[in-house]
């Protein structure tokens, strides 16, 4: 055989070892009355929202896969009273209860040797709150007006809203811009591996939570500390205090700016 017929044989060895990947897209489009929240949830992939140009909302996903089926991977819609929650559920494990769509925190989907990722496109109307949770994936959201909630596990954190808004991760930074500053109670931003700013462009008033392990603290407002200052841990207030701003990392600094 010669050298031109055996590497034509290698390419196609190559391509008969690696199967062809997988693609499929989902879309809903509806209303989201102002002050209720739209809310996308899934396990494997990226969250990208936007701004909506009109009053709908618009979510499109990609999924995508090497081996398992992207069609195994169901799209529930749940609407209920306080918006529309849409989830990426995956098939249950063996001996196990079924996966579940639900609101906020609850339902199930765990996952174990599927490799189908679902990214998030997703359009938010003016005065809608938006969440974004995902495991495995950043959640980027920018040009937001309401409340907005980011939550993943490994993946970085970017948002910018007009409202307010919190955010966790384990593995990653957290970058946030906030444009209210009169929450009620508590607001936090919580990473283990990374850094974490959060900005406001207006003015602060806080009783301000920080702790870091192994970064620095820095800060563009004034703050009254109380109590000593160490072990890269402080308490204090901004203006005239009010409610609180808890920001903590371990591995990384922390930034609390004016933008």
């Amino acid at each position: 055989m010669n050298m031109n017929r055996m590497a034509v044989a290698a390419v196609a060895l190559v391509m008969m070892a690696t199967p062809a990947a997988a693609q499929e897209t989902w879309s809903w489009n509806g209303l989201v009355a102002p002050g209720r929240t739209l809310e996308v949830k899934g396990v494997n992939g990226q969250i990208r929202a936007v701004a909506a140009e009109g009053s709908e909302a618009r979510v499109r996903v990609t999924k995508r896969s090497r081996r398992d089926d992207t069609s195994e991977v169901r799209m529930v819609v749940l609407e209920h009273s306080g918006g529309v929650t849409i989830c990426a559920v995956y098939p249950h494990q063996r001996n196990r209860e079924p996966n579940e769509c639900a609101i906020g925190s609850g339902g199930r989907n765990s996952v174990q040797n599927n490799d189908v990722s679902v990214e998030w496109e997703v359009q938010v109307p003016r005065g809608v709150n938006f969440t974004g949770r995902t495991v495995n994936g950043g959640v980027v959201a920018t040009g937001m007006t309401g409340t907005t909630i980011a939550r993943t596990v490994n993946g970085r954190i970017d948002l910018s809203t007009t409202g307010i808004a919190q955010a966790a991760t384990v593995n990653g930074s957290i970058d946030a811009t906030l444009g209210r500053s009169d929450w009620n109670d508590e607001i936090a931003f919580r990473s283990t591996n990374g850094s974490v700013v959060v900005a406001f462009t207006t003015d602060l008033n806080a009783e301000v939570q920080a702790g870091t392990v192994t970064g620095s603290i820095e800060t563009d407002f004034p703050l009254e500390v109380r109590g000593r200052f160490m072990n890269r841990r402080l308490s204090g207030m901004v203006g005239s205090g009010g409610r609180t701003l808890s920001i903590e990392t371990t591995n990384g600094r922390i930034e609390l700016r004016r933008r």
